[in-house]
């Protein structure tokens, strides 16, 4: 082909193009390439966070105030956390099984809140070493179980202050579960506090052997206040029948783990109460950030766990005055209620002057201070 005939072509090639153009009939643009699809990102499955009562929830009482701890969790941590609980737990074996089936079904963070479920949880941490485990009120630790406690003593000081102030019979009751060290923590505190405020107070206990029975509780507080002359009653028991009790004689009270004075509103004269959420919330949390650690935690009143509060405007104003002073001296740390000069009821000294009880020896105590009426049983 001569050269001529090629630039020929060319150019009716080239005008072809223009005129399609011209027309707008040019060819379509390639088809862009698919996008790579993005992969959704995986959901994150909320904290399953169990927890084991050894009574019924109720509307007050110390199951209450731990279901209100693990309520304040739920709601601080979100869709982080999702919890549980079994109620009415005996201890010992039912309360294993209880444990062993909450790490079972995927509950990674336990808290195991009575005194007697101690060993059960143990042994349920040996068998699940990825599960963490926390124990109300004990004193036995592992890798993977920690232990946490309130110094409800502060508290009971300041309501034997206020016991001591209200008596008129100068005899105080005690309706006690298990004679414990942190029973017996209870009792001696209440009698110092009484007893530092009114010389001549005593009190009087009566053991019921059981953590939550309505019943024999309100026996107790019924003899108490009928039959060994005390016109006002406490306890460490988890119902409201010894409020309830007292309501119904005309006689005081000072309810114990929360505000029971819906049910003994002219009884009533304070409640020593327990405050869980922020412990709750704060282990769930290091738990999610995988700062979770074992150890032994004693909170008090400067930490809000404990307090005296709900006091009854019946009580006179000079004497709510010297009992929120007492408190606030307890937060900062100028006082500790175990502070010596202290001896048992039988006349031997415990604490000597100027000294103040150690944490271990206040996980040890076995014995009454001097106001307490009687012999502490021996054992469980």
């Amino acid at each position: 082909m001569t050269t001529r005939k090629v630039f020929i072509r060319a150019g009716l090639a080239a005008g072809m193009a223009l005129f399609a153009v011209a027309c707008g009939k040019q060819e379509p643009p390639p088809a862009p390439k698919a996008e790579a699809k993005k992969e959704e990102p995986k959901k994150v499955e909320p904290l399953k966070v169990g927890f084991v009562y050894v009574s019924p929830v109720g509307d007050a009482g110390w199951t209450s105030q731990h279901n209100a701890g693990r309520l304040e969790m739920e709601k601080a941590l979100g869709d982080k956390v999702t919890s549980s609980f079994v109620e009415k737990v005996p201890e010992g074996a039912d309360a294993e099984r209880v444990i062993r089936d909450l790490a079972s079904t995927g509950h990674k963070l336990i808290f195991t809140t009575s005194f007697g479920f101690m060993n059960p949880t143990l042994k349920v941490a040996e068998e699940f070493p990825q599960t963490h485990f926390e124990h109300a009120t004990g004193y036995k630790t592992a890798p993977n179980m920690a232990n946490y406690n309130v110094r409800f003593y502060e508290g009971r000081y300041l309501a034997g202050m206020l016991a001591g102030k209200m008596t008129k019979s100068n005899t105080l009751g005690y309706v006690a579960a298990f004679p414990i060290p942190e029973v017996l923590q209870g009792i001696n505190a209440f009698t110092l506090g009484a007893r530092s405020v009114n010389p001549k107070a005593q009190v009087r206990v009566i053991w019921v052997n059981s953590w939550y029975d309505p019943g024999k509780e309100r026996d107790a507080a019924n003899t108490l206040l009928k039959q060994q002359g005390a016109d006002v009653v406490t306890h460490h028991t988890d119902s409201t029948a010894v409020v309830a009790a007292a309501e119904e004689a005309g006689k005081m009270a000072v309810a114990y783990h929360s505000d029971m004075s819906k049910f003994g509103p002219k009884a009533q004269l304070g409640a020593v109460t327990h405050h869980w959420g922020a412990y709750y919330t704060k282990r769930a949390q290091e738990q999610l950030d995988g700062k979770w650690a074992t150890g032994s935690v004693w909170m008090g009143m400067k930490d809000g766990a404990i307090k005296l509060e709900a006091i009854n405007p019946s009580v006179p104003k000079d004497v709510a005055d010297m009992v929120t002073a007492k408190g606030q001296e307890i937060v900062e740390g100028k006082f500790q209620p175990f502070t010596g000069p202290i001896k048992t009821n039988d006349g031997k000294e415990v604490v000597p002057a100027g000294q103040s009880l150690t944490d271990e020896q206040l996980g040890q105590m076995n014995y009454y201070v001097q106001g307490v009426v009687g012999k502490v049983p021996s054992g469980k």
